[in-house]
């Protein structure tokens, strides 16, 4: 079983940056595919960026140049530097994993979810 907390959220004016930080335990972190999501009220969960294992990242298209998913295997931390915040950033962010090799911006793709931490641009 794998448990994720996330942190670093927070408000911030437009233009602003803001670091995310997933945090997991559980279980052999460094084959598991790991995203980001992030859900706003009255609208589905969206996938935002995911990595697999071995680095290889994908990301919703909105949010391509200025948002980075990165990891780090031997901290178990998963990270999105995002840059250049604007308003329509604003959500509620989730990280989610699961072990598999290929990771997907599909909200039915993982088993595990954190919490969630509120970001939100003004």
């Amino acid at each position: 079983h794998v448990q994720l907390v996330e942190s670093g959220g927070g408000s911030v004016q437009a233009g602003g940056s803001l670091r995310l930080s997933c945090a997991a335990s559980g279980s052999p972190y460094k084959r598991y595919a790991m995203a980001w999501f992030r859900q706003s009220p009255g609208k589905e969960r969206e996938g935002v960026a995911c990595i697999e294992g071995d680095g290889t990242t994908n990301y919703r298209k909105s949010v391509r140049g200025r948002f980075t998913v990165s990891r780090d295997n031997d901290r178990h931390i998963l990270y999105l530097q995002m840059n250049n915040l604007q308003p329509e950033d604003s959500a509620m962010y989730y990280c989610a994993a699961d072990d598999v090799v290929v990771c997907s911006l599909s909200n039915t793709w993982y088993k595990y979810w954190g919490q969630g931490t509120q970001v939100t641009v003004s």
